[in-house]
């Protein structure tokens, strides 16, 4: 069973189609019972990070989410609230990736958001890039704000004058800045190996 994180944020209905699309059904909890009995648990959303994060608190979800021993995906705000702590209105995060999330800024960047299509630059071997090594991969990003580089950093991405992290792995987190199930072909063959029983 794969549990989708319900936790104030939008964009779940997308990715429970992508889950469809590859078989397998995506139940919207944020029971704490549900999620540590789930095969995978994907912390996907949209949203402003310190009223998501509230949520979670008031759930008492913060906790249970770190303590998870299953895989588990954070995809685009799911990504930045895995950081430690986050600009978007002075957010303390979950902790689980060492690192801050920032806003772009107009000196960095030409134009905030980062809206559309770009290139994945893949940094370390992993599993969950399955398929994807000798290809040039394009994935889907729409985001204002981006977590630094750091140890857990597995693929990253070029915008203008900045590189931040696209994907994370540290020991059964993942975590994806951009959208798997708006990524075409590489996003689903990463959504597949996420599913896999080898990661």
């Amino acid at each position: 069973m794969i549990a989708i994180v319900k936790y104030n944020a939008g964009n779940i209905f997308s990715l429970q189609c992508a889950l469809k699309r590859l078989g397998y059904e995506g139940v919207v909890t944020d029971d704490e019972k549900v999620l540590r009995n789930a095969d995978r648990v994907i912390f996907p959303g949209v949203g402003e990070a310190s009223s998501s994060m509230a949520y979670l608190k008031q759930r008492g979800l913060g906790q249970v989410l770190t303590s998870l021993r299953q895989p588990f995906l954070g995809i685009c705000l799911g990504l930045q609230l895995m950081g430690n702590w986050s600009e978007e209105n002075d957010t303390s995060c979950l902790g689980i990736f060492d690192s801050k999330i920032k806003q772009f800024k107009e000196k960095d960047v030409k134009i905030i958001p980062h809206m559309g299509w770009n290139s994945l630059i893949l940094n370390k071997e992993s599993n969950f890039f399955k398929g994807l090594e000798n290809k040039e991969n394009y994935v889907y990003f729409v985001h204002s704000y981006y977590m630094e580089t750091n140890e857990s950093t597995i693929a990253s991405c070029r915008y203008d004058n900045l590189t931040f992290s696209a994907a994370l792995e540290k020991d059964n987190f993942y975590a994806l800045q951009f959208h798997p199930e708006k990524s075409g072909k590489t996003g689903e063959q990463i959504l597949k190996n996420f599913l896999s029983k080898e990661l």
